[in-house]
């Protein structure tokens, strides 16, 4: 899972949502030196990317993109899937996305103190160009990867995935609907955090 999908799995907690959002830069038990729930958001965050990890409709997801992209396809299909949370946030959320978003960039700030300096370095710009709302659009994932391969190992050409998500658009959005509720569902039973949402699913002509 990518930024949207992490902040959004923490449900109600602004100190778990920093946690969730910084779990990739805190390393081995340094998650230590860090308050409980902001502790707990990291702890989330590893829990959450190894469930993902390992569960077949994500394999699935991702063999679309290993023959070209190897290793890399897993934080190509946690790009992918940030997507459709951004295309389907009205099925996950009745807050508004830009609300939600808003919000989110607040609370960063205010718990700026707790951030890592590799977090700190790009904040500015991911808040200028409101970086997660991008995802909603192709244009903005090629952005996104760009980004990504400047201040990551992931390769240069990666944006070039994209042209796969195309052409197996509803392939890659039906794995993420039927993946992301069984996740919801993880969390809540695994870390005790309950996210409500409509039931019922429903696509949007888009893409």
């Amino acid at each position: 899972m990518n930024f949207l999908a992490h902040i959004y799995l923490s449900g109600n907690s602004d100190e778990i949502s920093i946690g969730n959002f910084i779990g990739d830069y805190v390393k081995g038990r340094d998650y230590n030196h860090y308050p409980d729930l902001i502790r707990k958001g990291i702890l989330l965050h590893r829990s959450i990317d190894d469930f993902t990890d390992h569960h077949p409709v994500v394999r699935r997801s991702k063999s679309f993109l290993y023959e070209k992209y190897r290793r890399y396809s897993g934080v190509i299909v946690d790009v992918f899937y940030d997507h459709f949370l951004t295309v389907e946030w009205d099925n996950f959320s009745q807050q508004p996305l830009l609300d939600y978003v808003s919000h989110f960039y607040k609370n960063l700030l205010v718990h700026r103190v707790f951030l890592p300096q590799a977090i700190k370095n790009f904040l500015p710009s991911c808040m200028v160009e409101s970086w997660i709302e991008t995802y909603g659009t192709l244009d903005g994932i090629k952005k996104v990867f760009r980004k990504m391969s400047r201040r990551t190992s992931l390769p240069k050409n990666s944006w070039q995935s994209v042209r796969e998500l195309k052409r197996n658009y509803s392939a890659f959005r039906e794995d993420f609907v039927e993946f992301f509720p069984l996740l919801i569902n993880f969390v809540d039973e695994e870390h005790n955090i309950n996210i409500e949402y409509p039931q019922a699913i429903h696509f949007k002509e888009s893409g």
